[in-house]
């Protein structure tokens, strides 16, 4: 596996403009079973391009957005500037740089099975309150529930560098491991997106396992991609269905 830092290097355009957003409901999750409100402060861990770092913004939360990787942060930066209650900084979940017991939540968010998951769960120890709350979440691309969905995912399999290797199901980890000795509980929530030709080759484009430009792939899968769009849009649009997983706990 390549360095999860730098893999999304050359994606941060189409990942900041066509990943999925995660939805309001995640809000409602946390406020109702983990007391999540607006003067809850939050390091959003591993926070990319910002996609759930707005989300807890307009909730009226301070943010800590840690972020490696240059080119994400940055986009980040670009999008969520004019929030005066988000705090980026160049660091890793691992040494997250933070002061101790400071936050009330930590969150990672299509990013945990990244990490050092060892020395992540003793980073977020140490910077979270007593009784504050430890948050993981996936936006997960249900792959047979439609017949276009089957398609996409064959397609991905095939021509996909490293594709079956680093779906978050696969590295993930334990999640129940990394929760213990307290427990965990995982809320789902149906998300979709909906795209046209070019808005779902940007979607593919912005994962770290599709062939880049040059690769003898590339060419192939597109041409595919645009076949698999013919046969199964309706009225110039396809949908892409995923279950938001939220898993909570204490540390």
């Amino acid at each position: 596996m390549s360095d999860p830092v730098t893999r999304f290097s050359s994606r941060v355009e189409n990942y900041a403009k066509y990943r999925p957003t995660y939805p309001a409901a995640v809000i409602d999750i946390l406020t109702s079973n983990c007391g999540l409100s607006p003067n809850s402060v939050i390091a959003d861990v591993g926070s990319g391009t910002g996609i759930l770092s707005r989300l807890l913004l307009e909730n009226g939360n301070t943010v800590f957005g840690i972020e490696p990787n240059p080119r994400m942060r940055l986009s980040a930066e670009q999008d969520l500037w004019r929030f005066n209650n988000f705090l980026s900084v160049a660091a890793t979940a691992e040494a997250t740089t933070l002061k101790s017991r400071t936050l009330d939540f930590v969150t990672a968010a299509q990013a945990f099975h990244w990490f050092d998951q060892a020395k992540a769960k003793k980073e977020f120890a140490r910077i979270i309150r007593p009784r504050g709350w430890v948050v993981l979440l996936w936006n997960e691309r249900r792959v047979d529930s439609t017949p276009f969905l089957r398609a996409y995912e064959s397609l991905l399999l095939r021509y996909g560098t490293d594709y079956a290797r680093v779906r978050h199901e696969n590295v993930g980890g334990d999640i129940e491991g990394f929760y213990s000795p307290k427990p965990v509980t995982l809320k789902s929530i149906e998300n979709l997106q909906h795209f046209d030709l070019e808005s779902l080759k940007g979607r593919t484009r912005s994962a770290s396992y599709t062939p880049e430009p040059g690769n003898a792939n590339f060419e192939p899968m597109f041409s595919e991609l645009e076949e698999i769009f013919a046969a199964h849009n309706r009225k110039g649009m396809v949908t892409v269905e995923y279950d938001t997983r939220v898993y909570y706990g204490r540390l």
